[in-house]
């Protein structure tokens, strides 16, 4: 049996793997790059990019339902070639997996990066690939950042290419005719309204009682009041698929349609299998991971780091390339130095965009907390675009008037997350943004009001600030 040592074994070259990388070459320590299965990013290969490439698409399609009102004709005649539209889709899908490959990995060499599945044997032992071609690397340290993949049933799994998953949607060349999305958070809303804007029949179904991920209840309900405007969406009750003929029949409590496919969009569970985390000598949770500190990834007291969507919680392409850095950093350095995370910033980029920044509405307390709220039904600009829709709410501290989060559907919402949560993220206070300047008519106005409300509701005299920005206040 071949065996070979390195200062650091990194197993994963999604965004969490590469950035561990980046940071082990740059501490000038040897490594290898271990991963099992299609190279590339998640990011890149099913998720963020080829879901925003079909979005666009049926955004800019679904406009051509508003140019009557401007006094655009011919509007009506617009079709949509859907193979050609696919094919789009899938030519930038290629174009980000090229780059990320093309920046990476595709110059590597071979005993560099390892394209075989790994698993463990002790803590910084690894037995990479299978039969006569396995090798042992013995590891200084070792990152795991071996992803996520969606969560499907095993009675779903048997039905076959009848079931979509993000891993075959955009592989497809042509859209069935119907098809229900199960599992209405930020994938199955995003990818249910862009499939029902290129004209597939569309049912959606969650067995929770919000959708988008909101937690607000005014947000809550304003998401479901849009949204259900552009297709059925039943709530509340667990999805119950059987075969009929051909086709699928789909049961959510009193509610039951037949489509030609699904989409499974229940959620995404870490790659781990086959992975010999028991090897590790540490508790395993339910899900099979073991625990670690988010704040230096570090698995137990064990030269073990961990980064990426695998952890199951900070499932976004900035948080793993966080994790990955702080993996990479301390595993060259054998430390567990803790770095302090950044502003949790959630978007869902469904029309109007689903955001949320900060502290979420269900962990504050709220005899503490003030809340101010906007809506978009009167805001210039949005009516302007024809997308005055939704709801904005920011949350603040009462007593201090420091901004503590918010949560919206709103036009441009993915801008105003930004904004807020880098303000949050400087420790501004109510008052302090409201001295910042807003232009007129611009979707900012709308966070401007917000605040104004806010302003009213916190302790003002603890803002120190008597500028023109709060006269009205």
């Amino acid at each position: 049996m071949r065996e070979r040592t390195v200062d650091v074994a990194i197993i994963g070259s999604g965004t969490a793997g590469l950035n561990a990388m980046a940071q082990v070459r740059r501490a000038g320590k040897s490594f290898v790059l271990i991963n099992g299965g299609e190279p590339g990013t998640t990011c890149a290969r099913v998720g963020c990019m080829p879901s925003k490439a079909m979005i666009q698409v049926a955004e800019d399609y679904h406009r051509r339902t508003h140019l009557g009102k401007y006094g655009i004709d011919g509007h009506e005649a617009m079709t949509l070639d859907i193979p050609e539209a696919m094919e789009h889709v899938q030519d930038l899908r290629d174009t980000f997996v090229d780059r990320v490959l093309g920046s990476s990995t595709d110059n590597m060499p071979e005993d560099l990066f390892l394209q075989e599945y790994a698993r463990f044997l002790e803590p910084t032992l690894l037995a990479v690939g299978r039969g006569e071609g396995e090798q042992h690397i013995r590891a200084g340290t070792v990152v795991i950042a071996t992803g996520s993949t969606p969560l499907v049933p095993a009675a779903w799994r048997e039905l076959g290419d009848r079931m979509l998953t993000t891993d075959t949607l955009f592989e497809l060349e042509d859209l069935p005719a119907s098809i229900a999305v199960i599992g209405l958070g930020t994938i199955g809303l995003e990818l249910g309204q862009s499939l029902h804007r290129l004209g597939v029949e569309v049912t959606g179904f969650d067995q929770q009682m919000q959708i988008g991920g909101t937690r607000d209840p005014e947000v809550s309900r304003a998401a479901i009041a849009i949204i259900a405007k552009e297709f059925p969406v039943h709530l509340g009750a667990a999805a119950e698929i059987e075969p009929e003929g051909e086709r699928l029949r789909v049961r959510g409590g009193k509610h039951q349609v037949t489509v030609d496919r699904v989409l499974c969009s229940i959620g995404r569970v870490p790659s781990t299998l086959e992975l010999g985390l028991e090897n590790l000598g540490v508790p395993l949770d339910a899900r099979g991971l073991p625990a670690f500190n988010p704040s230096t990834m570090q698995v137990g007291d064990l030269p073990v780091y961990i980064a990426g969507d695998v952890t199951g919680q900070r499932q976004i392409l900035h948080e793993a390339g966080d994790e990955g850095k702080i993996a990479g950093w301390n595993a060259a350095r054998g430390e567990r130095r803790a770095f302090r995370r950044k502003t949790p910033l959630h978007i869902n980029f469904c029309d109007p965009n689903i955001c949320a920044v900060g502290e979420r509405f269900d962990a504050l307390d709220p005899d503490s907390t003030a809340v101010g709220e906007i809506r978009f039904a009167p805001v210039g600009r949005a009516l302007i675009m024809g997308k005055n829709r939704g709801v904005l709410r920011v949350y603040a501290d009462k007593a201090s008037g420091r901004m503590l989060g918010a949560e919206m559907i709103g036009p441009k919402g993915e801008h105003l997350a930004h904004l807020i949560c880098w303000c949050i993220e400087q420790g501004l206070k109510v008052g302090e943004m409201l001295r910042l300047p807003y232009y007129h008519p611009v979707i900012e106005e709308a966070l401007q009001a917000a605040l104004y409300d806010l302003y009213r509701k916190v302790d003002a005299k603890n803002e120190g600030l008597t500028e023109l920005a709060t006269i009205g206040a």
